[in-house]
C-alpha cells in the first residue's frame, strides 16, 4: 500500500500543477483581452489553447528533456521536439480559426486583435513550455549535484574506513612487535636478579597504558611521545649497561603540537634491534625540535652490517602510517652505510 506521506506528497504536487494551470489561464485571459471587450470570446479563447499547451509543455518537460536532453542523446532530443513543436503549432493554428469560426463567425473584425496573430498566440504558448522547461532543468540539475556530493560523501566515507581499518591492522603489527622485544629485555633482568628490575617493571608499566589506551587516539601531544621515548630509552640503557652510548637531545618542543602515537618510538626501537656494537659500544644520536610547526627528527646508529635491513616490519608499518595520516606532509629518508644507520624525518602537524 502507498504511505500517507507518498499520497500526501503526490496531493501537494497535483494541487501545484492546477494552481499553476489557473495562474496561465489568468495570463491568457489578461493578454489576449488586451484592447476587447469580449471577456466570454477572450476566455473561450484561452481555455481552448490550454489543453494544447499543457500538453505540449508535459511532453517536454516529462518525457523529452528527462529522456533525451538529460542523457545526452541529443539528435532524438532534436528529433522529438522537432516533431512535438510541429504538431503543437498545426494545434496552435487551429486555434487561430477557432476564433474565427466559431466565436467569431467568420468575422475577422470581431475577433480579439492579439488572437487575430498566429505569430502572438504562439509566442504564449511557447513562453510557458519554455519557462516551465527550463524550471525543470533546473530542478534536474540541481537533483543531479545532490545526489553526485551524496555519492562523493558516500565514496569519501568508504575511503575513510578503510584506511581507518587499515591504520588499526598496522598498529596490531606494531604492539606485538614492541611487546615482544621489551619482554624479552625484561626477561634477561629477570634471570640475572638484577636490582633494577622493579623500576624496568614500572617504565614498562607506563608504555603498556600509553600502549593501550593512547594509541588508540587519532593523535596525542608531542610531549607524551616524548616522555614514553624517554621511558623506552631508560630501559634499553638498562638492557645494555656500559656498552651503550646514546645521545638524545631536544629542542623546542611544543606542547601544541599533536602527532599520531607511536611514530617516532618504532624508529627508535629499529635502532636499539638493529644496531651494532662498535668497539664494543652502540652508539646512538638521537635530535628532535620544532620548527614553524613542523616535527624534525633524525637519529643515526653505527653499524657494521651490510646486510641490516632498512625493511622491518616497524619502519614499513611506519611509512604505510605516514602515507595515510600524512600524506604529502612529510618528508622521510632512511639512508645506511657500512658504518653508520640514519633515519631523518620532517612532518608538517599544520
Amino acid at each position: 500500500m502507498l504511505s500517507n506521506r507518498f499520497i500526501f506528497k503526490k496531493l501537494i504536487q497535483i494541487i501545484l500543477h492546477i494552481v499553476f494551470w489557473c495562474g496561465v489561464l489568468l495570463f491568457y485571459t489578461y493578454f489576449f483581452g488586451i484592447n476587447t471587450s469580449d471577456f466570454n470570446y477572450v476566455l473561450s479563447f484561452s481555455v481552448f489553447l490550454m489543453p494544447i499547451t499543457i500538453a505540449t509543455t508535459y511532453i517536454f518537460i516529462y518525457k523529452i528533456i528527462p529522456k533525451y536532453l538529460i542523457t545526452k542523446r541529443y539528435i532524438l532530443f532534436g528529433l522529438y521536439s522537432l516533431y512535438t513543436i510541429i504538431i503543437s503549432s498545426y494545434l496552435i493554428v487551429l486555434s487561430v480559426f477557432y476564433g474565427l469560426v466559431y466565436l467569431s463567425n467568420f468575422k475577422y473584425s470581431k475577433m480579439a486583435p492579439i488572437s487575430k496573430s498566429l505569430l502572438f498566440v504562439t509566442i504564449a504558448v511557447y513562453l510557458v513550455v519554455i519557462i516551465v522547461s527550463a524550471f525543470k532543468l533546473l530542478k534536474l540539475n540541481l537533483k543531479h549535484t545532490e545526489e553526485t556530493k551524496k555519492l562523493e560523501t558516500k565514496i569519501l566515507e568508504n575511503q575513510l574506513k578503510l584506511k581507518e581499518q587499515e591504520l588499526n591492522y598496522l598498529k596490531m603489527q606494531i604492539h606485538p612487535h614492541f611487546l615482544f622485544n621489551t619482554l624479552n629485555t625484561m626477561y634477561g633482568f629477570a634471570l640475572k636478579k638484577a636490582d633494577e628490575t622493579p623500576e624496568m617493571i614500572l617504565k614498562l608499566s607506563n608504555l603498556l597504558d600509553y600502549l593501550l589506551y593512547q594509541v588508540n587516539k587519532p593523535f596525542v601531544s608531542l610531549t607524551d611521545e616524548l616522555n614514553h621515548i624517554n621511558d623506552y630509552i631508560e630501559l634499553e640503557k638498562m638492557r645494555f649497561n656500559n656498552s651503550l652510548k646514546i645521545n638524545f637531545k631536544t629542542d623546542n618542543i611544543s606542547e601544541n603540537i599533536k602527532i599520531a602515537p607511536m611514530l617516532l618510538l618504532p624508529f627508535i626501537e629499529n635502532s636499539f634491534k638493529h644496531g651494532s656494537l662498535k668497539n664494543g659500544i652502540l652508539r646512538i644520536n638521537i635530535n628532535l625540535f620544532c620548527k614553524n610547526k613542523s616535527i624534525h627528527f633524525e637519529i643515526k646508529n653505527t653499524n657494521n652490517n651490510n646486510e641490516t635491513s632498512t625493511k622491518g616490519i616497524g619502519l614499513e608499518n611506519i611509512k604505510k602510517r605516514l602515507d595515510l595520516l600524512y600524506k604529502n606532509q612529510h618528508v622521510l629518508d632512511i639512508n645506511k652505510n657500512q658504518s653508520v644507520f640514519r633515519v631523518i624525518l620532517i612532518l608538517n602537524t599544520a
